[in-house]
């Protein structure tokens, strides 16, 4: 079986971090942060990928981003 590791670089150390963002339109005029995600980042290179934090459960994010 083929080791799973960053697809960018190989690396496994991944971390993640929560972020807020806005959308368009009216929440967009007045900052209204409704969209919230988990980005996985690999520590070597800096790749990342955001998963909606509402369809993601948080034991498997890290095997998403390994594939």
């Amino acid at each position: 079986m083929a080791e799973k590791g960053c697809i960018k670089c190989g690396s496994k150390d991944a971390k993640t971090k929560e972020v807020a963002m806005t959308g368009t339109g009216l929440s967009k005029m007045f900052d209204v942060q409704h969209n919230q995600f988990v980005v996985v980042y690999c520590e070597s290179c800096g790749y990342s990928e955001f998963y909606n934090k509402q369809s993601s459960t948080g034991s498997n994010i890290i095997d998403l981003f390994f594939g």
